[in-house]
């Protein structure tokens, strides 16, 4: 072999997709996690990252499309990290995501649900009603960007669409340009973070130092242009304040199966697709079957997304969550809809549960938890084997932390899991969002 010859990339065949949306082929003993491939696509590949046991890879040429191949919609797809699945076409990116869970169900929780649920999905453009968005003037392109970043990187993409976006924000992506570009603060302007609501839209603009007057000017023009309302944030997300138009209505979504509207803040943690939100509560609500007379426990209840519709029920709910602001939201929001007199909100750390601590809570008929991306392994095990809730209705964005907590629940708190599913939240992304319903027999 001449040493000097030019070293050709290695091919290989995809066999499956990871839980992050990477193909996953084999090749001379090792595990490949090519970017951009699909099962059954044959593709010359080139690693970036080398482990002993694995390389992440980057497709260089796809020999044969997968049946399951489309044409991305976006132009920067590829370049700019907000979506990693485009080159999918939708209806299997939805059966990937249930594959997923019940692979994480039967190989991290070692359980499976009596049956699976029908996937929760709906329209696949323009659905993320928030969002965050980086700023940088980039003195090499003498212009600034706003966008998200790129795939494995701290650059900003050079965006000028973005089809998950709602049409209205996609197309403010380059009059933001020149609205940051104008501004005496534009190397001081590092973010900003959008929320759609029913009746206004909230821009957010991270402010590193104060504006000036002709700012002021700039940023009231471009509202009324837009019709937007800006909101600057100086520091951290509890100090952001409303600048200009003051009399602008406020940001809520609502809830219309059970008459809810619920009002919040724009850099308060909400559900970014408000459609499927809608189809998410009402499945929520359908296992978990609230009635009259019963006490429920909502647990990591953020401002009431759950809370509510159980109380519209006639149900007592207590809501638990570890933020102050958004308790004092979901406060708000139970008064608004008339529903304080069956609502009880308690700031607390959910991660530092104990089984003392929950039986001092009283005892549950049933049980609603939403956590994040951790789980809720503490609450899980502090749950009492004798008097524990007798249903328990599990929402998460981890299929990973959920089979953890599975385990737990069937395993050793004797729950049977009865059925499981997934909700296509994020669209075109490998985020996988999934609800699954336990009952103590």
């Amino acid at each position: 072999m001449n040493p000097s010859a030019p070293k050709t990339n290695p091919i290989a065949t995809v066999e499956s997709l990871d839980h992050e949306g990477h193909g996953v082929a084999r090749y001379e003993g090792k595990t490949i996690f090519i970017d951009g491939g699909l099962p059954f696509e044959t593709i010359t590949f080139s690693s970036y990252r080398k482990k002993p046991s694995f390389e992440n890879a980057q497709a260089i040429t796809i020999h044969n499309d997968s049946f399951m191949r489309v044409k991305p919609k976006c132009p920067h797809f590829g370049v700019c990290g907000g979506c990693s699945m485009q080159h999918m076409e939708f209806g299997a990116q939805v059966a990937a995501k249930q594959r997923i869970l019940e692979d994480n169900l039967r190989r991290i929780g070692k359980v499976s649900a009596e049956s699976m649920l029908p996937a929760i999905y709906g329209q696949a453009w323009g659905y993320r009603s928030r969002g965050r968005l980086s700023a940088r003037y980039v003195a090499k392109k003498e212009q600034v960007l706003v966008g998200f970043h790129e795939r494995r990187s701290g650059f900003i993409a050079d965006m000028r669409e973005c089809h998950v976006l709602p049409k209205s924000m996609s197309d403010q992506l380059l009059p933001l340009r020149e609205l940051i570009s104008a501004l005496s603060i534009v190397n001081d302007m590092p973010q900003i973070e959008l929320a759609v609501g029913e009746n206004v839209t909230v821009l957010v603009f991270r402010v590193m130092t104060d504006i000036n007057d002709a700012d002021l000017a700039l940023f009231k023009a471009y509202a009324d242009r837009w019709q937007v309302q800006i909101w600057l944030q100086p520091k951290g997300p509890d100090s952001a304040y409303p600048l200009y138009p003051l009399d602008a209505p406020a940001l809520t979504y609502s809830l219309p199966e059970f008459g809810i509207e619920m009002p919040f803040k724009p850099t308060e943690f909400t559900q970014v697709n408000y459609a499927i939100n809608r189809v998410m509560v009402a499945r929520a609500m359908s296992l978990l079957d609230p009635q009259p007379g019963e006490i429920i426990a909502d647990m990591f209840c953020g401002l009431g997304n759950f809370t509510l519709p159980i109380a519209r029920s006639g149900a007592k709910v207590l809501g638990m969550e570890g933020s102050k602001q958004l308790v004092e939201r979901a406060l708000e929001g139970a008064i608004h809809n008339q529903l304080d007199h069956l609502t009880s909100y308690e700031i607390a750390n959910l991660f530092e549960m104990t089984e003392e601590w929950l039986d001092k809570l009283g005892r549950f008929d049933k049980m609603l938890i939403d956590p994040p991306r951790d789980g809720a392994m503490a609450l899980c095990q502090s749950i009492s084997i004798e008097h524990g809730p007798k249903r328990i209705v599990y929402v998460s964005c981890s299929p990973a932390t959920l089979a953890r907590d599975a385990d737990i629940l069937v395993n050793v708190k004797g729950y049977t899991l009865k059925n499981a599913g997934v909700i296509n939240m994020f669209p075109h992304t490998a985020h996988v969002e999934s609800i699954a319903w336990f009952e103590k027999e």
